[in-house]
């Protein structure tokens, strides 16, 4: 009988990836995985407590974070964002998602909390990265694969930011990463406290996540894995080592992808939603009503469509996919969490009680999923 060791192996083995650590769990029954080594050099066994860079799965848990504010009666859904973000507060959106970034004309309505919480502000990638409002959102916010260390300080990353003009208007589109960044931004300026200082107070430390933050202090290299790319033949190449961007504090800890962590502190995460916002020591961190609309679809069939590949089979919550449609291997309906440019993968379903995650090292190459990890879906699936 096929094992999930045996499916992570599978890839270890044939040289596609260094190695992985996987968790599939229902309730109580918790089957983990760690197989390969900590870099390509083999210099240490890959181990349950082995910390990754975990992307974009870094999301749902800004969105969490969103959602206590909004608790706290700090910010409300329905509120335009320009109140904490005054550079947000006159934005300008190219006339058609075609059209040169000077070809402009101004938002028809304000950006509000629920624009950024369902990635509807306006801003981000969308399925075609050829247009021309594209660009500036990798060469001045440094948008793309996670680079820490490249990326400048809140203020100057926004006053960048209100100088590129928008794809769509608010609510009109979803635009994929980009309205987490600036939902971390969001956090910070409505709360009085820095990204990491309030996911430490008002997540991490009930959670018991212990291992998760936006650096890894130089006592805990030892457990942090090296990142690769793929190289030109097919195989890994290292792009970050783990005295590398990570290893300092970021100057802009990013809400859509600059977490690291472990199998373990993410299913703390994972079982926090599936307890509708109870932590083990039964401590409320959130309510039922703001985890269901965490996990719950929010946009049109339109939007979905227009999502393409980002969203085969699947509509958007806050801060991660909700699947909508069956798409064999990875999309299963009702089914809530994303996967991580790193090669990360989280999920958790509510109806089922389920909840699988995958770790790697190797960032994914484009939109559509590795191998490797559409074998583990297929395995979590069935067993």
């Amino acid at each position: 009988m096929t094992n999930l060791r045996t499916v992570l192996s599978k890839h270890v083995d044939s040289g596609s990836l260094p190695g992985a650590v996987a968790l599939v769990a229902r309730g109580d029954q918790v089957d983990v995985q760690a197989v390969g080594h900590t870099d390509r050099d083999g210099t240490s066994p890959m181990a349950r407590d082995s910390i990754f860079r975990i992307a974009s799965i870094t999301k749902p848990v800004v969105a969490a974070a969103v959602m206590m504010l909004v608790e706290d009666g700090v910010i409300a859904l329905d509120d335009p964002v320009d109140a904490w973000l005054p550079e947000l507060a006159a934005p300008m959106v190219v006339r058609t998602p075609a059209s040169p970034v000077d070809d402009v004309v101004p938002a028809v309505r304000p950006i509000t909390v629920f624009d950024l919480l369902t990635s509807r502000a306006g801003y981000g990638f969308p399925s075609d990265f050829s247009l021309p409002a594209v660009a500036p959102l990798v060469s001045e916010l440094k948008q793309g694969p996670p680079q820490p260390r490249n990326v400048p300080a809140p203020d100057a990353w926004m006053a960048a930011l209100s100088r590129i003009p928008m794809l769509h208007q608010p609510g009109e589109a979803w635009l994929y990463n980009i309205c987490s960044d600036i939902q971390g931004v969001l956090i910070a300026r409505a709360s009085g406290r820095t990204l990491p200082e309030f996911l430490v107070d008002r997540l991490f430390e009930p959670l018991g996540m212990t291992d998760t933050a936006f650096d890894v202090p130089s006592a805990k290299l030892d457990r942090f894995t090296s990142y690769y790319v793929p190289g030109p033949t097919g195989g890994p190449e290292l792009a970050d080592a783990p005295d590398g961007q990570w290893s300092t504090p970021p100057a802009f800890p990013s809400g859509a992808g600059g977490l690291v962590s472990t199998v373990d502190d993410y299913h703390a995460f994972a079982r926090l939603l599936l307890a509708e916002g109870t932590a083990p020591d039964g401590r409320r961190l959130l309510t039922p009503e703001s985890v269901r609309r965490m996990t719950t679809n929010h946009l049109t069939p339109g939007q979905r469509k227009a999502g393409g590949l980002f969203l085969e089979g699947m509509g958007w919550g806050f801060g991660a996919a909700v699947d909508v449609e069956p798409v064999d291997p990875w999309s299963v309906p009702g089914r809530y969490g994303w996967v991580g440019g790193t090669g990360t993968a989280a999920h958790i379903t509510r109806s089922t009680g389920a909840v699988t995650i995958l770790l790697t090292q190797l960032q994914m190459s484009g939109p559509s999923f590795p191998e490797s990890m559409r074998d583990f879906w297929r395995y979590a699936a069935e067993a």
